[in-house]
């Protein structure tokens, strides 16, 4: 087992893991990052670090010119030279919504070729349920002929972090979840973590409780958003400001209605829910919320397109120039990850949109827009200008006081309509003339 100054190896250096590599430098450890992406390796060996959390990007530079950290393409050598390997390797889904799961099974493999006695591994990855249970725990005693409990340590934690806060989250802001594969692996885990949170380790009974935590996590979140976004399009059918009606709901105790919104991104939420829905087909079950919850989430986008080609109509404008404002899933950060962005914009050129802008002050490149042959810019004004229709797709901070006099301003138009669907206009009732504004959970308005 690893000692004080021991060395832990990270498997997957993508947001996940570098935050991971950080959190364990500051403990004092070395710490090996895998990847098979050779530019990123590169990249990082140069002290070049791209992550949202300054903390993290400090610590690995600052590990990388002392020695105590180094990225490497060999996932069997790292492996070899670690006493404690951390797994973070992403779980994405397939076009048919299965999970993919060929870039785990790679690490697996290359670690177990390197997998010593007393080694310890924990799978940080979202997976679907039993995962470490049937997967990992197989694989790795296949591979290296070593066993669980006996020979190595096997234990799931899932990571708890949100873009933007990441090193905070794992350090101070919540209990670290273990499941180990067995009592000796709970409790070798536990002790490892107890060195890194804060509010201390939780130990569970299995890996599968661990897993089917962090998705649950995931699935109440996306259920209630759907619950938001549901309420708000009626209620802004009805004339009524849901952002009125949340906050006297919410005043009492077990009501806690969320917000609305364009869509639910990133590379979780929409996520989790279809691992655990088909987890649920292959019991013969079914989960009918969840799975409603989902559709009515991924329907956003076209919802608010069709805000946007309402607004358009009221204003007596054909073939409207659309500027999108964010292209992140969530406000102060770049990460586009399934982003709604991309679907809405999908449904805007089906609808017959000739011409849209994207204006986002943290991404300045993105294959997707590239390729359809849209603008992407990080200057406002620019994005503004000329626009008919502004649509407001994430809540960025540089968002934050725009009033529709200003969107008015920068279009240099007599009639522009306004989309907002992140409420980040605060005083939309009576628009100047020539505005239409509508929100997500916010009735029609047009200046006379």
């Amino acid at each position: 087992m690893v000692d004080e100054h021991g060395c832990v190896s990270v498997y997957g250096l993508g947001y996940v893991g570098l935050t991971l590599c950080a959190a364990w430098l500051r403990a004092s450890h070395r710490v090996l990052g895998v990847d098979i992406l050779e530019e990123k390796v590169k990249s990082l060996n140069e002290g070049s670090v791209n992550h949202s959390d300054v903390d993290v990007e400090r610590e690995i530079v600052k590990a990388s010119n002392s020695g105590r950290f180094k990225a490497t393409l060999d996932g069997v050598q790292a492996s070899r030279q670690s006493d404690v390997k951390l797994i973070a390797i992403p779980v994405g889904l397939t076009d048919n919504c299965r999970p993919i799961l060929k870039n785990l099974e790679e690490a697996l493999k290359n670690l177990a070729q390197g997998l010593k006695g007393g080694d310890v591994v924990i799978l940080e990855s979202s997976v679907p349920p039993g995962t470490t249970q049937n997967l990992v725990k197989s694989l790795l005693e296949k591979v290296s002929g070593l066993k669980v409990e006996d020979d190595f340590y096997l234990a799931y934690s899932p990571e708890r972090i949100d873009v933007g806060r990441a090193l905070e989250d794992i350090e101070e802001r919540y209990p670290k979840i273990v499941g180990g594969i067995g009592p000796k692996s709970s409790e070798v885990a536990g002790k490892l973590y107890r060195g890194i949170a804060k509010k201390g380790v939780t130990i569970v009974s299995s890996p599968t409780v661990a897993e089917l935590e962090k998705l649950a996590e995931g699935v109440y979140r996306d259920v209630n958003i759907a619950l938001a976004n549901e309420l708000a399009v009626l209620f802004s059918d009805m004339g009524v400001d849901y952002d009125e009606v949340a906050v006297v709901a919410n005043s009492q105790p077990f009501c806690h209605l969320h917000k609305p919104g364009v869509g639910v991104g990133g590379a979780c939420i929409p996520v989790y829910p279809q691992f655990l829905m088909e987890a649920a087909k292959n019991k013969g079950d079914s989960l009918d919320l969840t799975s409603l919850s989902r559709r009515i989430n991924s329907l956003m986008p076209d919802h608010t397109a069709h805000l946007a080609m309402q607004t358009a109509s009221k204003l007596g404008l054909k073939n409207p120039n659309v500027t999108i404002l964010g292209l992140a899933f969530r406000g102060g950060i770049d990460d586009t990850r399934l982003s709604p962005t991309y679907d809405l914009v999908n449904t805007l050129v089906k609808s017959g949109i000739e011409e849209i802008t994207v204006n986002d002050p943290y991404v300045a490149k993105d294959k997707f827009l590239e390729e359809l042959g849209f603008k992407l810019t990080k200057d406002l004004d620019e994005a503004l200008k000329d626009a008919d229709i502004a649509i407001i797709a994430t809540d960025h901070p540089e968002y934050e006081g725009l009033s529709l006099q200003d969107f008015k301003n920068k279009t240099n138009k007599e009639r522009i309509g306004i989309v907002d669907g992140r409420h980040m206009i605060k005083k939309w009732r009576n628009p100047p003339k020539g505005v239409a504004y509508v929100g997500i959970g916010r009735p029609f308005q047009i200046g006379l």
